[in-house]
């Protein structure tokens, strides 16, 4: 009998090396590498037999005569999850979400089954970190005992259980929480290391791409100290779509992504809420993520913008706060701006704007705190600004849509016209956006609502408040 190959297994990255070395070389980290047996499973044995050409032959085809029946999609009837995912959950592909501890990603997935099963799907959620109690429990306070029959739950870390409860219950979803805590007893590795990671996410996607019999899968991934996703960088090639959702520590809001989706975009973004009953989609985000103000309140150092989230453009509020520094260094906040960009707005506003802020503290941020990293909010960050220097308020139902480059001149976003039509389709009466030609149907669909082009930073602002240079100067 052959003696067993000992090999050398980084725990971060995967890398293997036959001796042992302090740092590993692919991913650069300390005392990471640890001892492993390799064994030759009986799969791997089959495979070096090679398999025979007729079989190969049995299953080849052209491209376009491939059946298209296992890429149907099963509606979540959760419209912001569905939104991401690109209309659904196509039948035989295997997706993962990951979020930090709390964020919500067990309550969306406990969700996702109810919904799923009550569209007449047999559903099996796995639970390695719960028992069936607790889930009991879980389900209790968030589905409020409504809970539908074709949910079967098992609570097992052991993916071999798994794998034959799949065999038993028939499910045409698959829910595994969470990925890293699962092992397969062919491979003599702990779980949650790039082995069993691999490993047990091969088993699943196997039953999962089964042409005679595709299942989708959908699998809780945690997260790293760093915000990646524990293991190894090839379980997000592996998988067919990547979700990440982001909460905020003070805010109840939690926002949906996708890094990767080969069934749809990445541009799209669900947003929800987080309340008593579980997530809540938000069916408006326009509306949360601006100041429900009373009609005719007028206050400084707050403008309006539009993002483009995927297919949707949301208005969102930006405010300011410029306080009289009394350090060498003037502070700089922002948790929605990038250090860099917030000082290059900075510097355009002085440049260009003529108004300085060089003995100034100033803290922007976006309400629901929203990332501002397009550039359609350049212009209303800068006003935004303006108005707090100049301790004068904004024309309420004023919207500002553009970039400002380092001229100081006002640029043309990427779809500025469905952000156009979107803004006079919610009531605001003037817009601000750079010179420039618009489609017709886009002035068509303006209605009350005044398209106002200008070339410059200094136009709009002089536009807003008035000759501020002279009081500057007073």
């Amino acid at each position: 009998m052959a003696k067993p190959k000992q090999v050398y297994v980084c725990t971060n990255c995967g890398f293997e090396s036959p001796k042992w070395m302090g740092q590993c070389p692919s991913c650069h980290e300390w005392n990471c590498l640890e001892e492993r047996e390799v064994q030759k499973t009986p799969a791997q044995a089959g495979a070096r037999q090679g398999i025979s050409r007729s079989v190969i032959a049995g299953a080849l085809q052209p491209l376009s005569k491939v059946s298209l029946s296992g890429n149907e999609r099963i509606r979540t009837r959760i419209p912001e999850l569905d939104r991401v995912l690109g209309g659904g959950i196509v039948r035989d592909s295997i997706s993962i979400i990951a979020a930090k501890p709390g964020a919500g990603k067990s309550t969306l997935l406990l969700q996702l089954a109810q919904q799923v099963a009550s569209s007449g799907y047999p559903v099996l959620y796995v639970s390695g970190e719960e028992s069936e109690s607790q889930m009991r429990r879980r389900s209790a306070r968030i589905l409020r005992d409504q809970i539908h029959e074709n949910i079967w739950v098992l609570s097992t870390a052991h993916m071999n259980e798994v794998l034959s409860a799949i065999d038993q219950v028939d499910p045409a979803l698959v829910i595994l929480d969470s990925i890293q805590t699962f092992f397969l007893d062919e491979y003599n590795a702990r779980p949650g290391s790039p082995t069993q990671i691999v490993e047990c996410t091969n088993a699943v996607l196997r039953i999962a791409k089964d042409p005679a019999h595709p299942r989708a899968v959908m699998m809780a991934g945690q997260l790293t100290k760093d915000d990646e996703l524990a293991g190894v960088r090839s379980l997000e090639h592996m998988v067919d779509t990547v979700l990440f959702m982001e909460a905020d520590p003070v805010e109840e809001i939690r926002t949906l992504s996708a890094s990767k989706n080969r069934f749809g975009s990445t541009g799209e973004m669900g947003f929800f809420t987080m309340e008593e009953g579980g997530l809540m989609p938000i069916d408006n985000p326009s509306r949360f993520f601006m100041t429900n103000r009373t009609p005719g309140t007028q206050v400084t150092g707050s403008a309006l913008s539009v993002l483009k989230e995927g297919t949707r453009p949301m208005i969102i509020e930006v405010e300011s706060l410029i306080s009289q520094s009394f350090t060498p260094y003037p502070s700089r906040i922002s948790e929605c701006l990038s250090r860099d960009r917030m000082g290059t707005l900075i510097s355009i506003l002085e440049q260009r704007g003529g108004i300085g802020l060089y003995d100034k503290n100033v803290v922007v941020k976006s309400t629901g705190g929203l990332k501002l990293s397009q550039p359609s909010v350049s212009l209303a960050v800068l006003v935004c600004l303006a108005s707090s220097a100049l301790k004068k308020p904004i024309p309420e139902g004023t919207v500002f849509i553009g970039d400002v480059g380092l001229t100081g001149e006002l640029k043309k976003v990427p779809s500025i016209d469905m952000m156009v039509r979107e803004v006079s389709r919610l009531g605001f009466h003037t817009i601000y956006v750079p010179a420039g030609e618009y489609k017709n149907e886009t002035l068509r669909e303006l209605a009350d609502t005044r398209l106002i082009r200008v070339k410059e930073l200094s136009g709009v602002i002089r536009a807003i408040f008035g000759d501020y240079r002279k009081e500057l100067l007073s």
